[in-house]
C-alpha cells in the first residue's frame, strides 16, 4: 500500500527558512512525478511546486517562485521542498503527494496518492 508521510514543518520566523522531507512507500516512486500542495485555515488547498520523474522539469506556484526550491532523491524515494525567505502567508498545512502522468500540472486530480500533512508557521 502505497504511502507519503511528511516531516519538518514547524514555527519559523518571517524571512527564515525550512526543509521539508516526503518519504514515499511507493515502488514505481521514480517514475512519478511528485508534487507539494498546502492549505491555509479558511482556504481551498492549493499547488506549491511539482517535480517530474526524472528531475529534469519543475513547477511552481507564482507565490513562491524565487523562494522555494523542490528537489528529489530517487535513490531515498524522498522528494524535498526548501523553503526560504518565508512570509506569514505562507502559513499553511504542507501535503506531499504523487502523480502517476507524468504532467507537472498543478491540478489536484492529477494525483492520486497524498500524505497526512505537516503544519508550517511563520511568525512576523
Amino acid at each position: 500500500q502505497a504511502r507519503l508521510v511528511e516531516s519538518g514543518g514547524g514555527l519559523v520566523q518571517a524571512g527564515g527558512s525550512l526543509r521539508l522531507s516526503c518519504a514515499a512507500s511507493l515502488r514505481t516512486f521514480s517514475s512519478r512525478t511528485m508534487g507539494w500542495f498546502r492549505q491555509a485555515p479558511g482556504k481551498e488547498r492549493e499547488f506549491v511546486a511539482a517535480i517530474s520523474r526524472s528531475d529534469d522539469s519543475t513547477a511552481y506556484a507564482d507565490s513562491v517562485k524565487g523562494r522555494f526550491t523542490i528537489s528529489r532523491d530517487n535513490a531515498k524515494n524522498t522528494v524535498y521542498l526548501q523553503m526560504n525567505s518565508l512570509k506569514p502567508e505562507d502559513t499553511a498545512v504542507y501535503y506531499c503527494a504523487s502523480n502517476p502522468t507524468g504532467s507537472t500540472g498543478g491540478a489536484a486530480l492529477l494525483y492520486d496518492y497524498w500524505g497526512q500533512g505537516t503544519q508550517v508557521t511563520v511568525s512576523s
